[in-house]
């Protein structure tokens, strides 16, 4: 162990979105001079070779998955699961209580502190048992978090039982943001009182508030005015924003999510021959799988539409696997749009992609990651948020920033093929100037907040006096 920085215990959340701000967040601790250690499960640890190809002083702990009988054998990250399968990862990786303070009582220096995913709010008490402190750490942004913290805590339920579309309203929230029923977070319209797992989770997130402190994937000049609430409302001031934490000059980790048939230079070559601003790139994320339905009509609308356009597909699941319904690409689709189109199948380099100056817009299901890397490079969006914390974001997006506008809402619901033409048809016009525009002057704040004298350096650098202290008993 190094004797120059207080050991600290990372543990991610096994889910793309959620590990690999984390992850980049970890690199730049590294480099300030902690002393890392980074838990997970045996088939999560090839995501951690690149971070540690670039630190090797970094330990891991690898503790075996917990079987769960909603998880099949062999899965341990999400991204082998259909969206609903966040609820039981939760639950399963709760059982490695046991194993983690088994770890620390046998530790020559154990951490001094744990900083741990927001779905893993149990780590509170094990780190209260420890005696040592626990940071969340947010992968969404403020305004997601915000409304998260307001479910969980004043626990808002619909009027008619049935009516998925009766609007639940966030009153405290600035803006008072106003979402149906439907768009509430899957797992909190999942809980079920007196059920053992609803309360396991229940506590987990009612836990995240009693934590000591809060790092937030996002900055000030984005998101002041619910950064502000948030500390507000947790009546203190340990509330760290330091996004983006994706390094904008290739620092650090860049195989941040997985493999891909496409190699990045293949992908770059192909961009390099199109004329700037005339691509649309169209990415749903890691966790979503567009229905067959979905997936028809849209590849329909990109070949009517006549645009340039990079298409990422997710294929099935295992979840999926007997799911006939799910994840197919309409046969001949790729042959006849072989002169202007690109398709992915798997993970895409997606930094790589939005910084290329040829894209003019991205369609996006709004997951943060995607949203802040959009904003990074300055790029106008077309929305499609699909669950979780992505309604809220999309919120952000379009109504708050005006640099995207709002094209579907729903994880099947169908764009139809012609709506989605005059979609892309106004992203080439004279219109569409104006969220460049926007998205350029966000991109430029970014870059700022990151800059030696922007407002996330400047938390970063506090965040690692503040558990700098902490070896030392302060």
């Amino acid at each position: 162990m190094s004797e120059s920085g207080a050991h600290i215990l990372i543990f991610p959340y096994p889910a793309q979105g959620h590990m690999i701000p984390l992850l980049d967040f970890t690199h730049h601790l590294a480099t300030a001079g902690l002393t890392i250690t980074i838990l997970v499960t045996p088939k999560n640890l090839h995501l951690l070779h690149p971070l540690l190809s670039k630190h090797p002083s970094i330990s891991t702990l690898v503790l075996p998955f917990p079987p769960h009988p909603a998880i099949p054998d062999g899965v341990e990250n999400t991204v082998d699961l259909p969206a609903g399968g966040f609820r039981s990862m939760l639950h399963a990786l709760g059982q490695l209580k046991s194993p983690i303070l088994n770890w620390f009582e046998s530790h020559p220096s154990p951490p001094v502190a744990i900083i741990s995913d927001m779905f893993l709010g149990w780590i509170h008490h094990l780190a209260v048992e420890l005696g040592i402190r626990r940071y969340v750490f947010y992968p969404s942004g403020a305004l997601a978090i915000s409304v998260i913290l307001s479910l969980w805590c004043d626990m808002p339920k619909r009027q008619k039982s049935e009516d998925e579309n009766e609007m639940i309203k966030f009153s405290k929230i600035p803006s008072c943001p106003v979402y149906p029923w439907w768009q509430l977070s899957p797992i909190y319209r999942s809980y079920i009182e007196g059920d053992p797992v609803s309360e396991f989770v229940k506590d987990g997130f009612r836990a995240n508030v009693a934590s000591y402190g809060l790092v937030i994937n996002t900055f000030s000049g984005l998101e002041r005015v619910y950064l502000d609430y948030l500390s507000n409302e947790l009546g203190n001031d340990r509330l760290w924003s330091i996004g983006p934490v994706l390094p904008l000059d290739d620092v650090g980790p860049v195989e941040r999510g997985g493999p891909s048939e496409v190699l990045s230079s293949v992908v770059s070559s192909w961009l390099d021959a199109c004329q700037d601003h005339t691509v649309v790139y169209i990415c749903f994320g890691s966790q979503a799988v567009l229905t067959n339905k979905q997936m028809k009509e849209l590849t329909l609308g990109l070949e009517k539409s006549g645009v340039k356009f990079i298409l990422c597909v997710k294929g099935k699941t295992k979840g999926h696997v007997d799911d006939e319904d799910y994840g197919d690409i309409p046969p001949g689709f790729e042959d006849r749009v072989a002169e202007r189109g690109l398709v992915i199948k798997g993970w895409a380099p997606q930094v790589l992609i939005l910084r290329h100056k040829a894209i003019g817009a991205f369609l996006t299901h709004c997951g943060w990651n995607s949203t802040i890397e959009g904003i990074v490079a300055g790029v106008p969006m077309l929305a499609w948020p699909m669950g979780a914390d992505q309604f809220a974001n999309a919120t952000l997006l379009v109504d708050e920033l005006k640099v995207a506008i709002r094209v579907c809402e729903g994880d099947e619901t169908v764009l139809e093929s012609n709506d989605l033409v005059k979609f892309l048809g106004d992203f080439t016009s004279a219109k569409w100037i104006e969220k460049r525009a926007i998205a350029k002057n966000l991109s430029k704040a970014a870059v700022e907040a990151i800059g030696k004298e922007g407002s996330s350096f400047k938390n970063l650098d506090a965040f690692v006096r503040h558990v700098s202290e902490l070896r030392f008993g302060l």
